[in-house]
């Protein structure tokens, strides 16, 4: 059990490549499994665990199937299906609006580029609202049914996420992190760099330029005051960095997006 003096590991995971992500479509909160890529890479991410001695106490993910599919693959190859599992939607990725379900190339030509990438890669600019009478809006999700209207999304900029997302933080994560030597986080790209905001203190444009790869644990050693100590990639060095790469083309509309 972790103490308070050393609350222990987190380890952040951002789910594999989608079947959307693979027709190169705004995903957002749209639920999609993951593609054979995507598969491979979450099994992958089981296995770098496994290898660097990490053994997840208990798992906080999203609702949304490819980060709970990423978790379940992990998990099985680290032969810990066992784990206990919580699920929020405050760890959802970031909800795209009116783009959910459009082609990313196509788009960036309607609109132009500059326009797509402020929409995608901005910290407080949010695209297009997605109407309430829409068929993709959450308020037609049963899994949302419970929330009050109010906290559903018509659409989120990466400032949204930070806001809904450390509440969750706080009054679900830190204390597993208090209790368990290391806790999982199976989620998305920009409820990840939400976090990674938090943790390591990032200004506004500097977040904007994180690139988070899929796929690839994330691990923070954190002190008593849940601050990192330090923190580093698992995998090849070569393989993140073009995974990150790939994450970072996004921003243009152009194909091997993993939102």
């Amino acid at each position: 059990m972790a103490t308070a003096k050393n609350p222990g590991t987190l380890v952040l995971l951002r789910h594999g490549e989608s079947t959307w992500n693979l027709e190169n479509l705004f995903t957002g909160w749209h639920d999609v499994p993951l593609s054979e890529r995507g598969v491979h890479e979450a099994k992958e991410a089981g296995r770098l665990m496994q290898e660097s001695g990490l053994r997840p106490a208990i798992v906080h993910e999203s609702l949304l199937l490819r980060a709970i599919q990423t978790t379940q693959l992990a998990l099985a190859e680290m032969e810990m299906s066992w784990v206990p599992v919580k699920r929020s939607w405050r760890l959802n990725e970031r909800h795209y609006g009116a783009l959910q379900g459009l082609n990313k190339q196509q788009t960036a030509e309607k609109y132009g580029e500059d326009k797509v990438k402020l929409w995608r890669r901005s910290y407080d600019v949010r695209p297009p609202d997605l109407e309430p009478s829409d068929k993709r809006h959450p308020s037609h999700d049963p899994r949302y049914a419970t929330l009050p209207p109010e906290l559903l999304p018509n659409a989120e900029c990466l400032k949204d996420v930070v806001e809904r997302m450390l509440p969750y933080w706080y009054d679900a994560i830190v204390p597993d992190l208090r209790l368990q030597p290391c806790v999982l986080i199976s989620a998305h790209g920009n409820s990840l760099r939400a976090l990674v905001k938090h943790l390591d203190g990032l200004g506004d444009q500097e977040v904007v330029e994180l690139n988070i790869p899929t796929g690839v644990p994330r691990v923070y050693e954190l002190g008593a005051d849940l601050r990192p100590r330090s923190w580093r990639y698992l995998g090849d060095p070569a393989e993140i960095a073009k995974r990150a790469a790939a994450v970072k083309a996004q921003a243009s509309g152009s194909k091997s997006s993993t939102n």
